[in-house]
């Protein structure tokens, strides 16, 4: 069974910090990189490892679509009706096409990571819950989570890690 994600630009410029990062394709078969997300990516870092990717096959483009425009663009609406902040485009994009299509969203967006609770049918997950999914599969232990701490310095959430015992 194939397991594919699609990724916004804040998971992508994290996760390419992260010296450990080719594990996310221990989780996910393939990663999407949609077309407003490849706009948004600068850092000579997350582009090369995406280019080397997309090379390599484990990442993909994904077409900007008319159908994904506009649920994007509904679902930016929306968000702006709850008290988090709103949904970017990009981010939208992600939640939309990851809902009609069963992938994960990879997001450190707020609003993204809010809106599978909130209004989305889409699943979101944070770095954290990538390493989690790597932790249970035997790929890392626990302490691997400080480890991408350091290396990206993206902190999560403390009451997030005193969840897993951290």
């Amino acid at each position: 069974m194939s397991t594919e994600a699609i990724a916004d630009a804040s998971f992508i410029i994290d996760w390419a910090r992260y010296s450990r990062r080719d594990l996310l394709f221990k989780v996910f078969d393939v990663v999407w990189i949609p077309e407003p997300v490849l706009g948004e990516l600068r850092s000579e870092r997350s582009v090369m490892w995406v280019a080397e990717k997309l090379a390599a096959g484990v990442m993909a483009l994904f077409p900007e679509l008319p159908n994904y425009r506009d649920e994007a663009l509904r679902l930016m609406e929306m968000s702006g009706r709850y008290p988090v902040r709103r949904l970017d485009y990009p981010e939208a994009y992600c939640i939309a096409v990851a809902g009609d299509r069963g992938y994960t969203v990879l997001s450190e967006n707020g609003a993204a990571y809010a809106a599978q609770f909130l209004y989305a049918r889409a699943r979101v997950w944070r770095a954290l819950e990538v390493l989690i999914e790597l932790e249970k599969r035997g790929f890392i232990d626990k302490s691997e989570i400080y480890r991408y701490e350091e290396e990206t310095k993206h902190k999560f959430p403390r009451r997030d890690l005193q969840m897993l015992g951290l």
